[in-house]
């Protein structure tokens, strides 16, 4: 179990914003990995933070286990798990900082062009994306939660266009995520990352992570509708934005 007083200092507020990503406000537990890879390793970080995940999700999966959308999930799932798999075989070959720029760049133009579109107030929904588009942004999203903690954005951009009830757009993301994680377990496992170490640091944040996953629960109930939507927007745009950040050090390492 890690001791170092440092890692806890950067890992609890991760663990907290991952809290509140699971119970509901979705896309703030991006954040975490940039607080983790700090202080340790990204690719330890992801293995500490992923079990976390898992447990986090049950939490949700319980409070919206009646409240989300069947068909976005059985569109997206696939395409996730294909991106899963192309994520476990590039791992170790494709940059982080390339897919923290990708990510960033439709994370802040999808973000920031949906506040511009709804100033002055909110939009009609959309009727439901063709099925191939779901498939497409599921793999997006299922590639780069594996290879950089980084799978809401996608998510979010093939969602949030529908205008779904908000309790049903909360569930259905909860739902996604948590059939995601639990695939992603096989794929740490496979790469090595669930040493003694890192496992016993996992179960002792347990009782943190459940306690900020209700924490989450009952503050995005108690949101209205449309401020809850600006408020997503505005995490996409400071998430990609963070992510942009990030990304930038790809041309760092080119130059150099």
């Amino acid at each position: 179990m890690i001791d170092d007083p440092l890692f806890y200092a950067a890992v609890i507020p991760a663990v907290i914003l991952c809290g509140l990503g699971k119970g509901g406000f979705t896309g703030a537990g991006v954040l975490a990995m940039p607080l983790t890879a700090l202080v340790i390793s990204p690719i330890q970080g992801a293995a500490i933070l992923l079990p976390i995940l898992c447990i986090q999700d049950l939490v949700g999966v319980w409070a919206y286990r009646r409240t989300f959308d069947r068909w976005n999930l059985a569109v997206l799932f696939p395409g996730a798990c294909l991106g899963i798999l192309i994520g476990y075989l590039f791992a170790k070959r494709v940059s982080d900082s390339a897919i923290e720029l990708a990510v960033g760049l439709i994370s802040v133009w999808f973000g920031a062009s949906r506040l511009v579109i709804e100033r002055n107030g909110p939009v009609e929904p959309k009727g439901r994306p063709k099925r191939f588009i779901g498939i497409f942004w599921g793999a997006v999203s299922g590639f780069t939660s594996t290879i950089a903690n980084a799978g809401a954005p996608p998510f979010q951009v093939y969602v949030l266009p529908q205008r779904l009830p908000k309790d049903i757009f909360v569930g259905t993301g909860i739902m996604f995520f948590f059939m995601m994680n639990w695939t992603k377990l096989p794929v740490f496992y496979a790469l090595g990352q669930f040493t003694r170490a890192n496992m016993l640091t996992s179960l002792g944040l347990f009782p943190l992570a459940v306690a900020a996953t209700w924490g989450g629960l009952w503050l995005v109930r108690k949101v209205p509708a449309e401020p809850f939507y600006r408020i997503i927007y505005l995490l996409l745009v400071v998430v990609g934005t963070k992510l942009l950040w990030d990304g930038s050090k790809l041309f760092t390492y080119t130059s150099s």
